[in-house]
């Protein structure tokens, strides 16, 4: 396992589409063990292929269990929570975004097999932030208040 670096929001490359993962491989499966210690030394509950540089369809998502998601499908949401938000790609700022209070998601795992998980809360929060990443946005993209993490809220300028 290795620490990867963290791409941050002035790359490009962020705002790209990811890539489908066609076949579960063991560089598949080392990337993913890659971005687990990348997310875990960072404090994040959460990282996606393309903010570790890779443009694939694959992200983890650890709020109190670990979930890896290979090719990610958002098959249904419900509900409506409006909460901060901060990303490892965007140092020093943080958001209020609207998300789904739950969501149903499909996605290969480390086997290759689809599985279904249906979480809510935080955890859902997480799954549509990542899932996002693999589309090429980004939360402040979304967020109707960004600030500095060591400021007040200010309204996000139209672009």
């Amino acid at each position: 396992m290795a620490l990867r670096n963290i791409v941050t929001d002035e790359d490009p490359s962020l705002k790209k589409k990811s890539r489908p993962v066609t076949e579960v491989t063991d560089r598949i499966r080392i990337l993913v063990e890659d971005m687990i210690e990348t997310m875990r030394a960072a404090d994040g509950v959460g990282i996606a292929a393309p903010q570790v540089g890779v443009l694939r369809r694959i992200a983890v998502v650890e709020v109190e269990d670990l979930y890896v998601l290979i090719n990610p499908v958002i098959t249904e949401r419900e509900g409506d929570q409006f909460n901060e938000e901060a990303c490892l790609s965007v140092p020093g700022r943080a958001g209020k975004v609207h998300r789904p209070t739950r969501v149903v998601c499909e996605a290969m795992d480390l086997d290759g097999n689809m599985q279904r998980y249906e979480v809510e809360g935080l955890t859902a929060v997480c799954f549509c932030h990542e899932i996002d990443h693999l589309d090429g946005i980004l939360y402040t993209d979304k967020a109707e208040e960004i600030r500095s993490t060591e400021g007040d809220y200010e309204e996000e300028d139209e672009e």
